[in-house]
């Protein structure tokens, strides 16, 4: 048996279990640890500018392939807190990463000792499990654990914190024989999928929810063979947006308060029967509950048993990871559709994408200062179908969602539940560790991009490549939005004169000088005809470069976004499409 440190042991495992990328700052409790990175080997470091910022980084490079883990270290005290924000992210979204973090010695835990934290407190309710390992021996067991609770049932974070004097330790471990131990998923039976399937064959306009979980489960594929099999449309969520191309007919487009289509509301308030596989029923694609449910039946699919039944009961559940119950779901479907017993849906399948033609938002504005819709409507007509879109929250990624368009899994990736400002660049800067051939675009606005705006220099110096569309009212604008109901413009304007930048007329930051001092290039465009070639530039530089490009777009102040409080109440601030001039770039006129 092999002699080595117990912090060797733990990057053993990390090895087998298939990490080969982690993200993080060293500090003297944790250096233990970077030593053993450093003499085993086989473990990329990226080193973050901000703690925060690697487990965002960490959340970005898990969201992008299926199987990925990433992985966060830091240093005792401090750093393990600034990663909680990243930590309650990824249990949000159910997202596996892994969090380690040095500690001060175990003789030093109860005597207020410098930078000592009980982590392991304060990180339990945002994990699955978050230990303090207090023996040695313990250590790579420890990782075993974590790496299986990640993978099982509903997929989230670790944390494993490591006193410095047990990283030290000399410990006896065969990283030769090591395995991972197998994940725990549950499992649809055959009784339940016929149940469900009688049930949608009563109904005479069914929709399939689409949720994030179809995502995790890497179950895409099967869920676009299920509804072209039932020929039932699909209504994905915001987690679930890819699951199905936007460009397949059986698309039927968002439904929600915010990030929505008019088409997708439109379609769920049609309805008589919705199954919703692998979400969660989030208060905001649903709105109103009485509006949401009424008319309607519903089977729940979910892997976490305590979703069934929390935000309201269904009239039948179903507990199953994504894949699994998609599988038995497509046998069915096929056995029914060899034996003549399907229901034909073409009918309802066109008049949902009829809809899908006609209920549009006007996109073509040629204002000046630049109505934010024309942003979209001009990264539709330069960023291709491959495109990996990345965005937290606030107006710029709220109208994203209703004006871009996303055709394969993983392609929107997004903080949904949590949506900590800031998210966007270190996150985007995972997603490029993760696919360096990508087209990774990150959309903020500028409040999301000041936030963590020191990771540029992280993307510069680890040549990660991006472009960072930042869409700049100098407004919290979210919350001015929201602070009409009370009648309200304060504390929310981020604009003041510049007296080094007089140019950008008060907008405040230079975010192009900014983005410039961190090692990137930086564009700025004021008119809606400028937007299309910038991006095009962008494209340029940043193959020529390797580093993250900024593309600034000064907006118009003040914009309202669609949204309200209930489906059927969403308002429409601005004008709507009356022809296809209008929407030049929506997925009808695409298509």
């Amino acid at each position: 048996m092999a002699r080595m440190t117990a912090a060797e042991a733990a990057v053993h495992v990390l090895r087998k279990e298939g990490i080969d990328v982690a993200f993080g700052v060293p500090g003297a409790a944790i250096n233990p640890f970077y030593a053993a990175l450093r003499k085993v080997g086989g473990v990329d470091h990226v080193l973050a500018r901000h703690v925060e910022g690697a487990s965002h980084m960490a959340e970005g490079y898990t969201r992008t392939q299926a199987g990925n883990i990433g992985v966060c270290i830091g240093t005792s005290g401090p750093a393990g807190t600034d990663m909680i924000t990243g930590l309650y992210s990824a249990s949000a979204d159910s997202i596996p990463i892994l969090c380690i973090t040095g500690q001060a010695p175990r003789a030093k835990l109860h005597k207020e000792d410098f930078q000592a934290v009980d982590i392991q407190a304060i990180a339990g309710p945002v994990t699955k499990w978050a230990v303090t390992v207090l023996e040695p021996a313990q250590v790579p067991r420890a990782f075993q654990q974590a790496f299986q609770l990640m993978r099982s049932s509903r997929p989230g974070p670790v944390l494993i914190d490591l006193p410095i004097d047990v990283q030290m330790s000399e410990i006896e471990f065969d990283p030769d024989t090591y395995e991972p131990l197998p994940a725990y998923k549950p499992c649809a039976s055959r009784a339940q999928v016929e149940k469900a399937m009688a049930m949608l064959d009563e109904a005479e306009r069914p929709l399939l929810v689409a949720g994030g979980g179809i995502i995790n489960a890497d179950a895409s594929e099967l869920l676009v063979e299920f509804a072209e099999l039932t020929g039932v449309p699909v209504i994905p969520t915001l987690m679930g947006w890819g699951s199905i191309a936007d460009d397949h007919p059986l698309m039927a487009g968002m439904v929600g308060l915010q990030t929505s289509h008019r088409y997708g509301n439109a379609t769920l308030l049609e309805s008589d029967f919705v199954m919703g596989i692998g979400n969660r029923w989030a208060n905001r694609h649903t709105g109103n509950l009485e509006t949401y449910t009424k008319g309607r039946k519903f089977v729940h699919v979910d892997i976490e048993p305590t979703q069934i039944g929390r935000i309201f009961g269904p009239d039948y559940g179903i507990v199953s990871d994504a894949k699994a119950a998609l599988e038995l779901f497509v046998e069915v479907a096929r056995e029914r559709k060899a034996a003549g017993t399907l229901k034909n849906r073409s009918a309802w399948a066109e008049s949902c994408q009829e809809r899908k033609r006609t209920l549009l938002r006007k996109t073509h504005f040629d204002d000046v200062p630049v109505k934010p819709q024309r942003v979209y409507e001009e990264m539709n007509k330069v960023f291709c179908k491959n495109t990996r879109y990345v965005s937290t929250i606030g107006l710029s990624q709220i109208a994203g969602a209703q004006f871009l368009h996303v055709y394969k899994p993983r392609h929107w990736i997004n903080c949904g539940q949590a949506g900590p400002l800031g998210w966007t660049i270190p996150a985007a800067l995972g997603v490029c560790k993760a696919d360096p051939d990508a087209e990774v675009v990150a959309l903020s606005g500028d409040y999301d991009f000041q936030f963590m705006v020191e990771e540029l220099a992280a993307g510069a110096q680890f040549k990660l490549p991006y472009i960072h569309v930042l869409v700049n009212n100098s407004y919290l604008g979210l919350i001015r939005q929201a602070q009409r109901g009370f009648e309200m413009d304060y504390c929310v304007q981020l604009s003041f004169e510049n007296i080094n930048c007089p140019e950008i007329n008060e907008y405040g930051v230079d975010h192009v000088s900014v983005a410039e001092g961190l090692g990137c290039k930086a564009l700025r465009v004021t008119r809606p005809e400028e937007i299309a070639p910038a991006l095009e530039e962008a494209k340029r530089l940043k193959a020529e470069h390797r580093v993250p490009v900024v593309v600034e777009v000064i907006l118009e102040r003040v914009t309202n976004i669609a949204m309200g409080t209930d489906l059927d109440g969403v308002n429409e601030f601005e004008a709507l499409a009356e022809n296809r001039e209008d929407a030049p770039t929506s997925i009808a006129a695409l298509t």
